[in-house]
């Protein structure tokens, strides 16, 4: 069994209040925690340090936890809500990030599962495989590379792998072996302590890239194919827009 931390602060530099922000009548939290609920965790919490988005998740009946508002990530958020209630080490939780109100619950379980069948994984994650030149060649589509067992070498916003064979006077032209990183997470209790401690690593503050302090440190994550693709996250007006017309089609 598992369990879901959705991590949500008010705050967002492109799109403030972001996480109550209205989608078909109900505010967006509310959607990501209903994604949670259907993958069947055994519990899914919101840690926050604001109250406003805490009213809003005991307003649908999900528990709360308030954690400190300096926090610089959403890892080090749940690390505090572990420890607040107690959670075992060997305990697998889920970081469900809160503008994700289209994440397909089937990925939330098979992120969990991913260090059911891995035991010698700290984190595990998904990834999907590059769709276009446009996504590969994108700096906010984070890209990964694995080895032959599916544990992590890198994770970059430059288009890696590069393909040689495929670039014609600078300009690439193939994706084929190149996978995209969804941004779903899951912990073993005592790696994320772990984690949470550590200081930022210099791969991390160049790449703004906080899972690169995890294989800086020597942690391994597990990657696996994603059994579907996700729909997209939240971060601009217009990304808005888009997941409520999503949303109006699917009912």
């Amino acid at each position: 069994m598992f369990r879901v931390v959705i991590p949500a602060r008010f705050d967002s530099a492109r799109l403030p209040g972001k996480v109550l922000l209205p989608l078909s009548g109900r505010p967006m939290l509310q959607w990501v925690c209903e994604r949670a609920q259907r993958s069947g965790a055994r519990a899914t919490v919101v840690a926050t340090d604001d109250g406003r988005i805490a009213t809003a998740a005991a307003a649908v009946g999900v528990p709360v936890i308030m954690t400190a508002a300096t926090h610089a990530s959403g890892t080090d958020r749940i690390a505090e809500a572990a420890v607040k209630l107690g959670w075992d080490g060997d305990d697998i939780v889920v970081n469900l990030q809160a503008d994700e109100p289209l994440m397909p619950p089937a990925l939330i379980v098979q992120a969990a599962r991913l260090l059911q069948e891995h035991p010698g994984a700290d984190v595990g994650t998904l990834a999907s495989p590059v769709s276009s030149l446009a996504e590969l060649l994108d700096p906010n589509a984070v890209k990964v590379v694995t080895d032959g067992e599916g544990r992590a070498l890198y994770f970059s916003r430059a288009p890696i792998p590069w393909d040689r064979d495929g670039a014609a006077a600078g300009t690439q032209t193939r994706t084929t072996a190149a996978r995209r990183h969804i941004g779903l997470y899951s912990y073993r209790v005592r790696s994320l302590l772990r984690l949470s401690q550590l200081p930022p690593s210099p791969l991390e503050a160049c790449e703004k890239l906080e899972q690169l302090r995890a294989l800086s440190a020597g942690m391994c994550i597990q990657v696996a194919d994603a059994a579907e693709r996700p729909g997209p996250d939240v971060n601009t007006p217009e990304d808005l827009q888009r997941v409520q017309a999503l949303l109006a089609r699917q009912s």
